[in-house]
């Protein structure tokens, strides 16, 4: 049989990208690691990567076969998990995936007090707008901010994620107010390429509005500080521009209209059961981590755009 930890290198190079990444993840030299795949290879008798002197990319082959040890590996891990689980002392690598705006903000803050508390424990952080595969990329658990797609995958939510139309008030003065979600149509609208349709929720029930503005791009912090800098109106996460709001760079528009249902902020990973300690005491740390942080905004109302009362001409 092929050696588990033959596997486990080949998947860990698929998922890092190179072997060079693939080797600091797992502490061992770029030459160890590309032994351990050609001894694979020959093992198998097919090329299951294409090198050259700059990247490295599956073959067909190797896709198939990579496909088909994940689900391998992952049972070996929950079989690990089970015989484990009278261990209540987390050790090891945490392998977490978060959205990069989201992880600067409300994850990366919170990492030392973690690690403080759990000395034996490695966290490696992958931040990427792009989305990402708990099973594919070999993580433990991915944080998931929006609703939840269909998946055999295990979700619990960690906190609400409220969502408000915003704007800088410099913008409001030149383009003027909208009223209603169809005066939008006259606004610069600003979203991600994969964002452009914002659902909200309002009096009336749901609601589409499609974002369409003079600015593109991929990348959410870019909309968050072109919106700031007056490029536009947005439709954000209160997490990512409470502080703007607080210091009034940014007004709340039409706050009656929030996300649709089933948005919140969520862990996801793979298994339900004989979950690891590892992942066990990471869930409940962000549980009890957001608690009080003000996710749901319940004060927006005080910090939704007022038209400038006019000044009172002195008598003469």
């Amino acid at each position: 049989m092929i050696p588990i930890s033959d596997l486990e290198i080949f998947a860990r190079v698929v998922t890092a990208g190179n072997m060079s990444a693939a080797g600091r993840e797992l502490g061992l030299s770029p030459a160890v690691i590309s032994k351990r795949i050609g001894h694979l290879e020959r093992r198998l008798g097919v090329r299951l990567f294409q090198r050259t002197t700059r990247q490295i990319r599956l073959t067909e082959t190797g896709e198939g076969f990579y496909q088909r040890i994940t689900d391998v590996l992952r049972g070996i891990q929950e079989a690990e998990a089970f015989a484990s689980q009278g261990n209540d002392h987390p050790t090891g690598i945490l392998r977490v995936g978060a959205p990069s705006s989201f992880a600067r903000g409300h994850v990366a803050p919170y990492l030392g007090q973690f690690l403080a508390a759990y000395p034996d424990l490695q966290v490696d952080l992958t931040v990427s707008d792009a989305g990402m595969d708990v099973v594919g990329d070999g993580l433990d658990v991915c944080i998931h901010v929006g609703e939840l797609e269909d998946s055999s995958l295990v979700a619990k939510k960690l906190a609400p994620c409220r969502k408000v139309l915003c704007a800088a008030p410099d913008y409001l003065s030149r383009a003027g107010v909208p009223e209603t979600l169809s005066d939008l149509d006259k606004f610069d609208c600003i979203s991600t390429f994969d964002g452009r349709t914002w659902r909200l929720h309002g009096p009336e029930g749901p609601k589409t509005v499609r974002a369409s503005g003079r600015l593109r791009t991929n990348s959410s912090d870019v909309v968050r500080e072109a919106i700031v800098g007056g490029a536009g109106i947005g439709f954000r996460a209160v997490w990512d521009i409470a502080e703007h709001l607080r210091r009034g760079d940014l007004v709340a528009l039409m706050p009656e209209y929030r996300e649709t249902p089933g948005v919140a902020i969520y862990a996801v990973y793979p298994c339900r059961e004989f979950v690891p300690a590892k992942q066990r005491v990471f869930l409940d740390f962000l549980e009890t981590a957001y608690e009080n942080v003000g996710f749901d905004a319940p004060d927006i109302e005080k910090y939704t755009y007022r038209t400038p009362t006019p000044r009172a001409v002195a008598a003469t």
